[in-house]
């Protein structure tokens, strides 16, 4: 007989964007840890088949996933797509594929501007060095710390790939009200990603209510940027607006080796597993195919 699950972490990233691990590694972590699990890449689906297969071969909870990088009035918000059907998977990867081409350039650019300022690394060399040819900020700061411009990705994050700096022009987003209502339009459970890591409250008190009404179901209270206090405001949020209330690691591998697949760091992403079931229940209830 199988263990009652102890946790589950429900923003999860793959090689198949910015995380190191492949999604049938992190399945077999989430079974050691006796956890549910989410696998949801930046902005693409191409890890979902090969995760729920073999989430399916070791018995193990496994959530298929996304996260949407989107806007709201020129801030940046990240959403999360929870249980998505396989039928679905052309559609998300429709919907980034014009966000992917615009990244690419961004990409290019940023090297551009790196090359200029003295730092000489090669677009094809970063895309070599990745096994699924996803190319982000995270590839670009791990070739410069190869290159020994930098001691470590985060030190090169904090230097000249930071946005501030004028080397990083993002790409145009989605629309982070015409995502929320793209999700559910395909029967997945929007969640708005670590809220308080990206807006203040009062901008999220402004936000939240026009958000709800396009279709957002849920928040992030649990994440491993959040101290305690942001946890409790994000609960807070959660409750005023009715909101369902998720969580997770945002585990990345050796891209943030600080934080652990179902613990974020010093156990600040822990998440209890009553989360889950009451996501997996909303998501069951409000299937429409």
């Amino acid at each position: 007989m199988n263990k009652p699950l102890n946790s589950c972490d429900l923003h999860v990233h793959s090689h198949f964007s910015d995380g190191t691990f492949s999604p049938k590694q992190i399945v077999r972590m989430a079974k050691q840890l006796n956890i549910a699990v989410a696998l949801t890449d930046h902005n693409t689906v191409l890890g979902l088949e090969q995760f729920d297969l073999e989430a399916k071969k070791q018995g193990v909870e496994g959530v298929c996933g996304v996260e949407l990088s989107t806007v709201y009035k020129d801030k940046e918000f990240h959403l999360l797509g929870l249980f998505i059907k396989p039928e679905h998977y052309d559609k998300v990867e429709l919907l980034v594929q014009e966000f992917k081409r615009l990244k690419q350039i961004s990409n290019k650019e940023l090297i551009e501007n790196l090359n200029r300022a003295g730092y000489k690394i090669d677009y094809n060399q970063v895309i070599s060095r990745n096994a699924t040819g996803v190319v982000n900020r995270a590839h670009i700061g791990a070739e410069l710390v190869e290159k020994g411009y930098f001691s470590s990705r985060s030190e090169a994050f904090n230097s000249v790939l930071d946005e501030s700096k004028g080397f990083y022009i993002p790409p145009k987003r989605l629309n982070l009200l015409d995502a929320i209502k793209f999700l559910n339009e395909i029967n997945a459970l929007p969640i708005l990603a670590h809220p308080l890591k990206d807006a203040s409250e009062q901008f999220l008190d402004e936000m939240l209510p026009i958000a709800k009404k396009a279709g957002l179901v849920g928040i992030e209270v649990y994440h491993s940027s959040y101290s305690a206090s942001q946890s409790q405001t994000a609960l807070n949020l959660a409750k005023a607006y009715d909101f369902k209330i998720s969580g997770g690691s945002d585990f990345h591998g050796e891209n943030k080796p600080d934080v652990l697949l179902g613990r974020g760091k010093n156990d600040n992403a822990v998440v209890d597993i009553s989360v889950y079931y009451n996501l997996l229940k909303l998501s069951l209830a409000t299937t429409r195919d």
